[in-house]
């Protein structure tokens, strides 16, 4: 396919991985014998200009801690961060708005420093589109307006036009994932919701690790150079067509798969002719 994309777009392409902080990417060869888990983001950010943070979704994130960790990467680095699960999976309907606003106060350093590029809210398969679950989302959008959002849907009842209507509305990036095709699950899907950003994420393929729940299988994939390719001309140039940004992670975190396939994503967006944000330092 020629280099069409690269001419009619200037859409920038931040490419890292969910997390960065696992000790197994040590023994796999990313990280260097001996580095701490307090050096990993330094080490990490060598080699990506972005990363998911995790943590913010298994606890609410503190500004001091935040402060700390934004402090260990280079200028120029970005962060898109996890909304907590509190707001997204195990929500008291009597208190979820004071969890919105510890959360906003908990990702304030990276706001102040327009290091925050966007604000994931993950909802679990059993999160379907019913009245309830939609006055949830609008209420929950309204407390968070003014951060950078996205939104990831693992029911398939949200594959639905009046959805992204709201969402473009509203000015909230649609996530496209890859991920085992099965049932009930969010279709892949290239719909862009937000001029200025479309979002990514990569899960793998495993059907039946996504199947038994467990982390350590649902997550163990390794994407070849034909599939990621596929995703660069199908999917990921008319997406960046239509947007001012990009940013794309890998989420298969087993064995230091997610890294390798990122760097691999770089070079055939470099391939493609697509515009791919260097690390910062790099020229």
């Amino acid at each position: 396919m020629p280099d069409v994309f690269a001419k009619r777009n200037d859409a920038v392409l931040w490419v890292g991985t969910s997390g960065y902080s696992y000790t197994e990417w040590i023994e796999a060869g990313f990280y260097p014998p001996g580095t701490r888990q307090a050096a990993m983001l330094p080490a990490y950010a060598r080699r990506f200009p972005i990363a998911e943070l995790n943590h913010t979704w298994y606890q609410m994130p503190r500004p001091s801690a935040v402060e700390q960790q934004r402090r260990k990467a280079p200028d120029g680095f970005l962060f898109a961060a996890k909304l907590t699960r509190s707001l997204t999976h195990d929500v008291d309907p009597k208190g979820w708005r004071d969890q919105a606003a510890a959360y906003r106060q908990g990702v304030a350093p990276l706001m102040e420093t327009k290091q925050l590029v966007a604000v994931l809210a993950q909802f679990p398969g059993s999160f379907e589109r019913t009245c309830a679950n939609r006055r949830h989302l609008a209420q929950l959008f309204d407390e968070l307006s003014g951060l950078p959002l996205a939104v990831e849907f693992r029911h398939d009842s949200w594959a639905n036009d009046r959805v992204f209507a709201e969402l473009e509305k509203r000015q909230v990036a649609l996530v496209a994932t890859d991920e085992p095709a099965l049932p009930g699950l969010f279709p892949t899907l290239d719909v862009v919701t937000n001029p200025k950003l479309f979002y990514v994420r990569f899960h793998g393929r495993n059907a039946r690790g996504w199947r038994s729940g467990k982390m350590e299988q649902q997550f163990d994939y390794d994407y070849n150079d034909a599939e990621l390719s596929e995703w660069v001309e199908k999917r990921i140039g008319p997406m960046a067509s239509q947007t001012t940004r990009g940013i794309l992670f890998f989420n298969n975190h087993v064995r230091a798969q997610a890294p390798r396939n990122a760097e691999t994503l770089i070079r055939l967006l470099h391939r493609q002719g697509l515009l791919v944000q260097p690390t910062p330092g790099d020229p």
